[in-house]
């Protein structure tokens, strides 16, 4: 065992038994309370806008179409029976045709309800049910009700407060997203001057990463020389620049240590091998981009285990133009995020012992637009109407109660800037997080709430 594992080790079992001490990266003296609910935590946002209707209601497509056919498509997560007829959300080989698709095996005996706690009205309160107000409420606790487009946030983001509170280093902190347009790739920490970039956390694009341009400049991780292969260099920066920035807007220098460095070079090296090899653990069936982020999420998290990790799904914001697919893509997020969960545990360390919390960024319109697809269905977006507001929360893992319903449709509880307290809650720093005074007034733990 090397010095730092020794002294990380030591520490940990102190600080279990007696709460020592020690000094945050903010110079704060701390001592570390033995009240954690979990030591990680894994967030999936299931982006791109989802309703109600289609996932808590399992009204499949009474409704919403000329269909009176209702179901789960979502049977990992959530305890229902799937749809007997007009099945156009499995695979097949005729694109967006009902007749031959099958619905994806389940990979969970038990649903996610079954073994935590589902909020199924949870309210998102304040501000446009766009993407970016969505998203960075969910990392933040608090709203933010400008478009947002290649901004930071002005609250912090969870990954600050544990960073700064708790003490979690780089690399204990990862957002994962499947790609870098809009203010994704902004999202590891806010424009807040108390707290900001030497408390964010790491964020990886990994469709990027280790796709096509990544695998065109690294995947044999060769050694060029600043005389002869300047070019290349130039080249290899621009990707690198691409990979890491949006649209001109740099993300700096994270404050990884150097071990920590070195560590994420590793990690990148090592995946590029077995990216060569076909040996990236996947979801069985991964045919869209959010299935293939969640595969390289459990190989990021097998290597850092990080204390927590924030995992952007966006495929089923296709609804804007195509019901069929939306409906395809709910049905391969709950593939996915059931993959996820049961490959947390084989990974020793966060097997039992990590919490998964899933909740959509928001919800989606009542009422349908004009397009139809190939099916034709009605497609429908987000204008902030009141059933675009409704979302929900599950809860899965170490100190969540079983198979237990919070709220109603009469008596919505919940609000999505409550993610952000219940972490702080796991990790024993909801009082430091909530006397910083920049959570939402209506934030609140979800274990608070129950």
């Amino acid at each position: 065992m090397n010095r730092r594992k020794f002294i990380k080790k030591s520490a940990l079992a102190a600080a279990g038994t007696v709460g020592v001490p020690y000094l945050l990266p903010s110079g704060l003296l701390f001592a570390r309370q033995p009240s954690m609910k979990a030591e990680h935590v894994v967030f999936v946002q299931f982006a791109g806008g989802l309703r109600q209707q289609e996932s808590v209601l399992q009204r499949y497509l009474n409704g919403s179409q000329n269909e009176k056919v209702e179901g789960n498509i979502m049977y990992n997560l959530l305890d229902g029976k799937p749809p007997e007829d007009k099945i156009a959300y499995g695979t097949d080989d005729k694109q967006n045709n009902i007749v031959g698709a099958f619905p994806i095996n389940p990979i969970l005996q038990t649903p996610l309800q079954r073994l935590g706690t589902l909020f199924p009205e949870v309210r998102f309160s304040k501000g446009g049910a766009g993407h970016f107000n969505g998203l960075s409420t969910g990392v933040s606790g608090n709203y933010y009700v400008t478009a947002g487009l290649r901004q930071r946030t002005a609250s912090p983001t969870i990954f600050e407060y544990l960073r700064r509170h708790a003490g979690f280093s780089a690399t204990d902190c990862w957002s994962i997203g499947q790609g870098i347009t809009g203010s994704r790739p902004l999202l590891n920490y806010s424009a807040h001057a108390d707290y900001g970039r030497r408390y964010g956390g790491n964020f990886l694009a990994p469709l990027i990463t280790f796709g096509s341009p990544g695998q065109e400049h690294f995947m044999d991780f060769k050694n060029y020389h600043p005389d002869t292969d300047y070019e290349m260099i130039r080249e290899i920066r621009g990707f690198l620049n691409k990979n890491f920035s949006n649209d001109g807007l740099e993300i700096p220098h994270l404050y990884n240590t150097p071990e920590e460095e070195n560590s994420i070079r590793e990690f990148i090296r090592a995946t590029f091998e077995k990216v060569k090899e076909g040996r990236i653990t996947m979801p069985p069936v991964n045919d869209n981009g959010d299935l293939k982020v969640l595969g390289f999420t459990v190989e990021l998290l097998r290597w850092f285990k990080p204390r927590v990790a924030v995992v952007d799904l966006s495929n089923i914001d296709v609804c804007h133009n195509d019901f069929t697919a939306y409906l395809k893509n709910i049905h391969r997020a709950d593939h996915g995020i059931a993959f996820l969960w049961k490959e947390i545990q084989s990974i020793p360390g966060m097997k039992d012992n990590t919490v998964m919390i899933v909740m959509p960024e928001h919800g989606r319109d009542e009422q349908h637009n004009s397009i139809k697809d190939l099916n034709d269905w009605y497609a429908y977006d987000h204008s902030g109407s009141p059933n675009a507001r409704r979302i929900f929360t599950l809860m899965v893992g170490p100190g969540i109660d079983a198979n237990l319903k919070v709220g109603s449709e009469a008596n919505p509880v919940g609000d999505a800037a409550d993610v952000v307290p219940t972490i702080a809650d796991i990790f024993g720093i909801k009082d430091q997080v909530k006397r910083a005074g920049l959570l939402d007034g209506n934030a609140q733990s979800l274990f608070d709430r129950i």
